[in-house]
């Protein structure tokens, strides 16, 4: 696997320091930029790769929220994940740049553990995202035939594989692929296993989650847990149903980008899958069941 790139972007010398020395020995190569123009230059050069931004959000000239817009819009960027610096950490600040791409966060002045995690969890999410645009490049078009079709599964990597597998009857099967597959992870690790927001946020921040979630699965009580997905050819579009054997969950809370789990390793997961996969979702009863609808070109 080739070396990470990290690109960290701040107007404050000693800032650039900081991060370096909290990333030191973790294996990144780093690059720094001192102003948005300067780091615009880096990563517009078609010869220069990034697998992530840290990004300032207060910079004179091009400030960050101004160059997080502009790369979002670039299609060779947009997929590139961005962690927000920041001392502006308001509820309406959070929101405004969620509104523009920064899914991950972190509060000015901050501790190296929670640099560290944020960079572990954004970067776990752009590999299982590759991952997944890996397995689809290989199921596509498996399943244009299909009418109607039931599917078991238990293990987050069976729910990894299946959402490659059912994505590729969409018209856009690598948007859809990312939502199905956090929906199917949800099954399992929420649903079936009872891992929290909470627990899921203290495990990825000490690197114990994937271990945890075997642990968990070889309990003689989860043992015999199993998730389904019945996929749906209804007239004009796509209907996915997810259900688990869980005692649900507060999903209300999770169908928007809130303010308060933005600095979270985790929990934006249901939230991007609504606003970016699914033309509908719909949670029913107590949340152990999910409805998700994509509708075909043209209909």
């Amino acid at each position: 696997m080739s070396q990470i790139r990290i690109l960290v972007v701040d107007d404050e010398p000693f800032n650039l320091d900081i991060i370096s020395e909290y990333l030191e020995g973790a294996g990144y190569l780093l690059e720094m930029a001192a102003s948005g123009e300067e780091a615009w230059a880096l990563l517009r050069n078609a010869e220069a790769h990034f697998d992530l931004v840290v990004l300032d959000r207060m910079m004179p000239g091009i400030d960050g929220l101004e160059l997080l817009r502009w790369i979002k819009a670039d299609r060779r960027l947009a997929d590139m994940p961005v962690i927000m610096q920041t001392a502006a950490a308001s509820p309406e600040q959070v929101r405004e740049g969620l509104a523009a791409g920064a899914y991950y966060y972190l509060t000015k002045p901050f501790e190296p553990e929670s640099l560290q995690s944020i960079v572990r969890a954004a970067l776990d999410d752009l590999h299982q995202r590759r991952a997944l645009a890996e397995r689809l490049a290989v199921q596509r078009n498996a399943l244009q035939t299909l009418q109607h079709g039931l599917f078991v599964f238990r293990t987050m990597e069976e729910a990894h594989g299946l959402a490659a597998l059912a994505a590729s009857i969409c018209d856009e099967p690598d948007v859809v692929v990312l939502g199905l597959s956090e929906l199917l992870v949800n099954g399992v690790e929420h649903g079936n296993l009872g891992i929290c927001f909470d627990e899921k946020s203290r495990l990825r921040e000490s690197g114990q989650w994937e271990a945890e979630v075997l642990r968990r699965q070889a309990l003689p009580a989860n043992s015999g847990k199993r998730v389904r997905l019945t996929v749906s050819a209804e007239p004009g579009a796509w209907v996915f149903s997810i259900e688990d054997e869980g005692e649900g969950f507060a999903w209300q809370s999770f169908l928007e980008l809130a303010p308060e789990r933005a600095f979270a390793p985790n929990g934006r997961g249901i939230a991007l899958a609504r606003q970016l996969a699914f033309d509908d979702l719909e949670y029913l009863g107590n949340g152990s069941c999910v409805r998700a609808t994509v509708r075909k070109r043209g209909a």
